[in-house]
């Protein structure tokens, strides 16, 4: 994707209608370093840049540091004799693409039409979701706040008809804000702007262009189609031609393989009862268990993380006998994981559930419980497991039919027996007003 110049001639205001703009581009802004302050708030405000030691380059700098002149890519020596007073962090790959998972979990919760193209950024096709959630900027409002809870960090979102438009609209909403492009202000947005900011232009196809005296995409529009072909060759020409009048047909093409699906949560305030934390976990876990029922997958390993008030993260996961998309089942193990986890007395700041090891659930054979083997038989039904449709199973396929209809506040499971005397779990159904 091209990172051309953006335009002070493309105003952030080209209207209001929505109708027709269903694409969304949501891109972290400066997601490496809003991670790092996310986890040192004290460096909030200075300039960070995130990179290796003298010979290293630069990974993403905070904007403070952008203001000086460092830029991404940039050799780690130039950085800082262009920012002296930068303050220097080392990269935690683990954290970001920690994040970056959890951002694309936040993201499947709006639309199953999402396409991850990088750690940091996603085109989402939100058509099918108006309807429950409201029209795109509303949907762009309720991603950006969730983000900024769970993460503490900050996303832009382009919204257009056209994927090419709304990831430009997205760079031209930096740094932390929302920009519509109306399907009927395509044009003129795009012509205001440099032909550098163009999917697939870069410096050598800028340079080739400007030799034909074209250096606007106003510019390239009003070109004849084999004059642009002349200078980039017949392909490229012809598909920058399309481009500079909005022409852009290509969905959203979700084709991401899940390899884990998790949810995590910081607490309003540090959390110091460990009951309150495990009450956080079944919530996590039974929206772990929904999204594997909806995507018709089971899950081996349950992991846990906790990050306490000193900002130190613990990691814990336990393998299953049999796969699971069950909520209490994950909510057990995760509960075990929390109780031998090793907080050192301190408060908790954050918990977050994970199940790993995913597989489809038409191919696992999975070997009932006890307790589900005394049962009385329930006729399959829809979503049903291949061992079966268990009355806990049950249960919790109803709950999902139930905020389908009512939205996911709708319903949820609480633990209301044996969390402290080892006694049976038991689950309540507690619906919220429906009327």
């Amino acid at each position: 994707m091209s990172r051309g110049p953006r335009s002070a001639a493309a105003r952030r205001d080209w209207g209001s209608e929505e109708d027709g703009c269903s694409i969304l581009h949501v891109d972290m802004d400066a997601f490496f370093a809003s991670v790092e302050l996310a986890r040192r708030p004290q460096l909030r405000g200075l300039p960070v840049i995130v990179g290796g030691a003298q010979r290293g380059v630069v990974l993403a700098a905070t904007y403070e540091a952008r203001a000086f002149g460092v830029h991404s890519a940039m050799p780690m020596s130039v950085a800082l004799r262009t920012c002296p007073q930068a303050v220097v962090v080392p990269p935690d790959h683990h954290a970001y693409h920690e994040v970056s998972v959890g951002v694309m979990e936040i993201l499947g919760e709006v639309t199953a039409l999402v396409e991850q193209v990088s750690i940091d950024e996603a085109f989402l096709d939100v058509a099918g979701a108006r309807r429950r959630l409201g029209p795109p900027t509303v949907i762009a409002a309720l991603v950006r706040a969730r983000v900024q809870e769970q993460f503490g960090i900050a996303c832009s979102v382009g919204i257009a008809s056209t994927k090419f438009v709304a990831k430009l609209a997205s760079s031209h909403a930096k740094p932390d804000g929302v920009m519509l492009v109306p399907r009927a202000a395509t044009v003129d947005f795009l012509h205001a702007l440099p032909v550098g900011a163009l999917w697939g232009v870069g410096e050598r196809t800028e340079a080739a262009l400007a030799r034909w005296g074209i250096d606007s995409v106003a510019e390239l529009a009003a070109s004849d189609v084999a004059t642009v072909q002349r200078a980039v060759g017949k392909v490229a020409g012809a598909h920058l031609h399309d481009l500079a009048w909005g022409r852009d047909p290509r969905p959203v093409s979700p084709g991401r393989v899940e390899k884990s699906i998790g949810a995590e949560e910081t607490f309003v305030q540090d959390v110091s009862d460990l009951s309150v934390v495990q009450d956080k976990a079944l919530e996590l876990a039974d929206r772990c268990a929904a999204r594997l029922r909806k995507g018709v997958l089971v899950g081996r390993t349950v992991s846990v993380k906790v990050r306490t008030s000193d900002f130190r993260t613990l990691t814990r996961s336990r393998t299953l006998a049999t796969p699971t998309d069950v909520g209490r089942e994950i909510y057990l193990a995760a509960r075990e994981l929390l109780a031998a986890a090793d907080l050192g007395g301190l408060p908790v700041r954050l918990v977050g559930v994970r199940v790993e090891g995913l597989g489809p659930a038409a191919d696992t054979v999975r070997q009932p419980t006890l307790e589900e083997a005394s049962a009385e038989p329930v006729t399959r039904g829809a979503g049903a497991s291949p061992s079966g449709f268990t009355p806990r199973r049950e249960a919790e396929v109803a709950m999902d039919t139930v905020r389908e209809r009512f939205g996911k506040a709708a319903i949820h499971a609480g633990a209301t027996t044996g969390r402290l005397s080892g006694t049976r779990l038991a689950t309540t159904f507690v619906p919220a007003d429906l009327s």
